[in-house]
C-alpha cells in the first residue's frame, strides 16, 4: 500500500516538472501572445472606448438642532449620529424625479431624468456628516454643469421638504482637466495579465492532454523497460537540418573530406553510429552470461517508427565485430529490407516457410557499399494470406533452431504491435525483443499498451531504442555528441600530423646523410 503511493507521488511530482518544463520551453509564445494582448486592449481602450470626466461637489449636513442662528449650542454625539443618518435621506431627495427635473432646466441640458440618474452617485465621505455627489459624463463642462446644478439646487429642495435641517455646499465643483477613465496603463496591464494567463493555461492543457511522446522520459514513465540507445533522426540531415550533423565545422579534418551521411552503414553520422554501437554494447551485457548464439526480435507499437532501419543498423554494428549475422524480413505484410538494401525480393521467408524454396536459395548478403558482404539477409517474399501462422509454425522454429548453430546473432524484423499480432506469435522464438519507439509519433498509451501485450505472452522485453531523437530528446544531445566527436577527430589530426612529423625528420637526415 505504502509503495502504491510512493508511485503516485513521484507520478505526479514527474508531471508538475513536464508542465513547468512546457511553460519554460513555450515562454517565447507566451511572452508574444501577453505582448499582442496589451497591445490588442491598449488600441481597444484608445479607439473604442469614451473618455469620461468627473466633476464633484460637496455638502455639509446641517441639523438645525445643533445650532440656534449665529450662537452655537453643546454638540453632543447622538447630534453627530443624527447629522449621519441625514446623508441617507439626502441622498433619496437628490435622486428623486423632481430634483432631477430642476438640475436639468438650471443646467439647460438636453437629457432625460433616466439619463442624469444614471450619471450621479453620491456617499458620504469618510463616515462624516459631509457627503458627496460625482458627475460622471463624456463632456466635462456637461459634468461640471450638472454637478454645480445639484449644489444650487439640492440645498433649497432639503430646506423645502424637511424642517430643522439644511445642506450646505463644501465645496463646488469644478471643470475637470483630464478624463478619469479609461486608464490606459491598468487596462493594458489587464491585457498583459489575461494574455499571460490564458497562454500558460493553454500550454498547461496542451501539455496535460497530449499523450504523444516528446522525450526520453516519456518512454521510463511509460515503460518500466530501460533505453537501451538513444538514435538521432537522420533523416533530418538528408532535408537539410543541423540535428547531429557536423559537415558545417571546418576545423575537424574528417569533415573535409566531403564524405555525405547515410542512414545505413559505415557513411552514418557520428552521433547515429555511436547510438547503435551503444545498443551493441549493452545487447552484449544483456546476454554476459549466455555462450550461445542469439535470436533478438525488433518490434514497434506503429508503422513509420524505424523498425527496420533499426534491424539493419544493428545487425551491421554487431557484424563490425566480426560476429556472423543473419537478418530476417518477418514483415510479410509490408517488408522494407529487400528495398532498404536494393536486394532482390524473392526467393523470401514466405517461400522457404511454404516449401517453395531451400534454405540456400533464399540468404542474400547486405548491399552496404563498403561492407557487401557485413551479414546476411533474407527477405520477407511474397506476401502470403496467412504470415502470422507461417512465423508460428514448427517450420520456422525448427529453421530458428538451425540458424542458432551456424550464426552468432539472428536479428528478426517483426511487424508493428499495434496494428497486427504477428510480432506476438513470433515472440516466442526470440531470446529477447526490442521495442522502437520514434519521438514525436508514438504515444505513451500505445507504448504501454504494446508492452502489456508482449508481457502477456511471455516476450523478454530487452529494452527500448529511442528513435529519431531531436536536440536535447535523449540524454545525450548534439552539444555532447560535437564536443566528443571534435575531441576524438582533433586527436587523430594530431597524432596524423606527429607521424608527418616524423616522417619529414627521417627524410632530412637521410638527405644529410647523402
Amino acid at each position: 500500500m505504502n509503495d502504491r503511493m510512493i508511485n503516485r507521488d513521484d507520478e505526479r511530482e514527474i508531471d508538475l516538472q513536464q508542465v513547468f518544463a512546457a511553460l519554460i520551453s513555450k515562454a517565447w509564445l507566451i511572452g508574444l501572445v501577453s505582448v499582442v494582448c496589451a497591445v490588442v486592449t491598449f488600441l481597444g481602450t484608445l479607439f473604442f472606448i469614451t473618455p469620461q470626466y468627473r466633476s464633484a461637489a460637496m455638502f455639509y449636513v446641517n441639523n438645525n438642532s445643533m445650532s440656534l442662528g449665529d450662537v452655537a449650542s453643546s454638540i453632543t454625539s447622538s447630534d453627530v449620529s443624527a447629522s449621519r443618518s441625514l446623508v441617507k435621506s439626502y441622498i433619496v431627495i437628490l435622486n428623486t424625479r423632481e430634483t432631477l427635473n430642476d438640475v436639468i432646466d438650471y443646467a439647460e441640458l438636453n437629457r432625460t431624468y433616466q439619463e442624469v440618474k444614471s450619471m450621479i452617485s453620491a456617499e458620504a465621505v469618510d463616515a462624516t456628516e459631509i457627503f458627496q455627489v460625482v458627475v460622471t459624463s463624456p463632456d466635462a463642462n456637461e459634468a461640471e454643469a450638472i454637478a454645480n446644478g445639484i449644489a444650487y439646487i439640492l440645498p433649497k429642495r432639503i430646506t423645502s421638504i424637511m424642517d430643522g435641517t439644511s445642506a450646505k455646499v463644501v465645496e463646488a465643483a469644478v471643470v475637470p482637466s483630464k478624463p478619469s477613465s479609461p486608464s490606459y496603463t491598468k487596462n493594458t496591464m489587464v491585457g498583459l495579465l489575461l494574455g499571460l494567463l490564458l497562454s500558460s493555461a493553454a500550454v498547461i492543457l496542451w501539455t496535460v492532454m497530449d499523450t504523444t511522446i516528446r522525450k526520453e522520459d516519456d518512454v521510463t514513465q511509460n515503460c518500466k523497460y530501460p533505453v537501451l540507445a538513444a538514435v538521432p533522426d537522420m533523416e533530418a540531415q538528408g532535408k537539410g537540418h543541423s540535428n547531429y550533423s557536423y559537415d558545417r565545422d571546418k576545423k575537424n579534418a574528417a569533415l573535409q573530406t566531403g564524405k555525405k551521411h547515410t542512414m545505413i552503414g559505415k557513411d552514418m553520422s557520428f552521433a547515429a553510429a555511436e547510438a547503435y554501437k551503444l545498443l551493441r554494447t549493452k545487447l552484449q551485457f544483456a546476454f554476459a552470461d549466455e555462450n550461445d548464439s542469439h535470436v533478438i526480435g525488433i518490434s514497434s507499437s506503429l508503422s513509420g517508427e524505424g523498425k527496420s532501419l533499426s534491424a539493419v543498423n544493428l545487425a551491421y554494428s554487431l557484424s563490425q565485430l566480426g560476429k556472423c549475422v543473419v537478418l530476417i524480413d518477418c514483415d510479410m505484410r509490408r517488408p522494407t529490407l529487400a528495398e532498404k538494401l536494393k536486394i532482390q525480393k524473392k526467393p523470401g521467408l514466405s517461400n522457404f516457410l511454404t516449401g517453395q524454396c531451400g534454405v540456400e536459395e533464399m540468404i542474400q548478403y547486405c548491399n552496404i557499399p563498403g561492407d557487401e558482404k557485413a551479414f546476411r539477409v533474407i527477405t520477407a517474399g511474397p506476401n502470403p494470406p496467412n504470415p502470422i501462422e507461417l512465423l508460428s509454425s514448427d517450420r520456422m522454429n525448427k529453421f530458428l533452431i538451425g540458424l542458432r548453430k551456424i550464426c552468432d546473432y539472428v536479428i528478426l524484423d517483426l511487424p508493428p504491435v499495434g496494428e497486427v499480432s504477428d510480432a506476438l506469435a513470433a515472440a516466442g522464438n526470440t531470446d529477447g525483443m526490442l521495442l522502437v519507439v520514434r519521438q514525436n509519433q508514438c504515444e505513451k498509451n500505445i507504448l504501454a499498451d504494446t508492452v502489456r501485450q508482449f508481457e502477456f505472452v511471455d516476450a523478454k522485453i530487452l529494452g527500448v531504442v529511442y528513435n529519431c531523437a531531436e536536440e536535447g530528446g535523449g540524454k545525450y544531445g548534439k552539444g555532447y555528441y560535437r564536443k566528443y566527436y571534435n575531441r576524438y577527430y582533433a586527436s587523430a589530426a594530431n597524432k596524423q600530423n606527429d607521424k608527418k612529423q616524423k616522417e619529414t625528420k627521417q627524410t632530412d637526415k637521410k638527405l644529410v646523410k647523402k
